[in-house]
């Protein structure tokens, strides 16, 4: 059971900051009707535990074994990220209440991929995280802490879902665009962030 809590409370401490994952979430909250809702809180689960488990059982070795592979994820990862946040200053700020919004599945799936597995930060985050306690852990109960972890974003993201699901009817269009404008900035931010992190390793390298 203490192997179990400490994977629960080490999964909120790594999924709780606002990222990526979790902006996507709560956009879609405020847009999309409640079965679409929980259907990609769920998608976003199912990566999000999928990446921590790679990043328990082993990233971190892929990632030292071959030094490039980190370069070429900031690359890559600051240029999508950068392109998400871009894509939030130009979302539609209007809520139509009275219409079904249907986004294709495929979307979904692929940007809740994108959010979580091209997101430089939180595999290196979970890489540093979870790799390195893997090695405290006793021999055998790897599989409670990943329970642990796998139940903290469960209850995670479907919380974070339900929340602003209720609160979305106190949310005017103005509101959306704020937070959109607020989120695409700070995402941009980010992006450039990481973008300057991949030319100091490539450029400025002793």
């Amino acid at each position: 059971m203490d192997i179990y809590l400490q994977g629960f409370t080490m999964g909120l401490a790594y999924v709780a900051p606002i990222g990526l994952q979790n902006l996507f979430v709560i956009n879609t909250a405020l847009t999309q009707p409640k079965p679409r809702v929980y259907l990609t809180a769920l998608i976003v689960i199912f990566f999000d535990v999928t990446l921590g488990m790679a990043c328990f059982f082993g990233v971190g070795a892929v990632v030292q074994a071959l030094p490039w592979l980190e370069s070429a994820i900031l690359l890559i990862g600051s240029l999508i990220v950068i392109w998400i946040g871009l894509g939030l200053l130009h979302a539609k700020d209007n809520l139509h209440t009275d219409t079904k919004v249907d986004i294709p599945i495929f979307k979904v799936i692929s940007t809740a991929c994108v959010v979580t597995w091209f997101n430089p930060q939180a595999l290196i985050d979970g890489t540093m995280m979870l790799g390195a306690f893997k090695a405290t852990l006793p021999t055998g109960t790897d599989l409670f802490f990943v329970s642990g972890f796998a139940s903290a974003s469960v209850l995670w993201f479907l919380t974070v879902s339900t929340v602003i699901s209720l609160l979305g009817a106190r949310i005017t269009s103005k509101t959306l665009r704020i937070i959109n404008l607020l989120c695409g900035a700070v995402i941009i931010f980010y992006g450039l962030k990481l973008f300057w992190s991949f030319v100091q390793g490539v450029f400025f390298v002793s």
